[in-house]
């Protein structure tokens, strides 16, 4: 799916439309409020890039599926986060201009619904994340 979807520059492109369409909304901007790491979109970028098929930077570099969990949890959720977190998502690919593909965005949607679930499953204030948790691998079938 990396490599369908256009390698690391069409995920880096989903990232920065994301991240905008995130800011631009007045229920996903408030985690934002507090502050984000300079190199977000990147980071962003790379984690998706892993997730469907791509280099496991972020893994490497970033501490995979724990670290990028433990960033979100316990910081509770309003009702309607994931429902607008989905939404901007599949807006940023159209944005992003990656494949119009129907079996690909099926896909794609697919997995956010999952994250999504996923993350707010640690929302939570009381939550603790477990270590070590690899990036989870998407690809045509869903999770692998």
């Amino acid at each position: 799916m990396f490599e369908f979807a256009g390698g690391e520059r069409a995920f880096l492109a989903l990232a920065a439309a994301h991240h905008r369409l995130c800011l631009d909304d007045p229920v996903l901007e408030h985690p934002f409020s507090h502050g984000v790491h300079p190199d977000h979109v990147e980071r962003l970028s790379a984690y998706w890039a892993e997730v469907f098929g791509g280099p496991p930077r972020f893994s490497e570099s970033f501490g995979g599926h724990s670290a990028m969990l433990t960033i979100h949890s316990g910081q509770g959720a309003e009702e309607d986060l994931g429902r607008r977190f989905v939404a901007c998502f599949v807006q940023a690919a159209d944005d992003a201009g990656l494949p119009a593909d129907p079996e690909f965005r099926r896909v794609l949607r697919e997995y956010m619904e999952w994250a999504v679930a996923d993350v707010l499953s640690y929302s939570p204030r009381e939550s603790r994340v477990p270590a070590r948790l690899p990036v989870p691998r998407w690809g045509w079938d869903g999770l692998e």
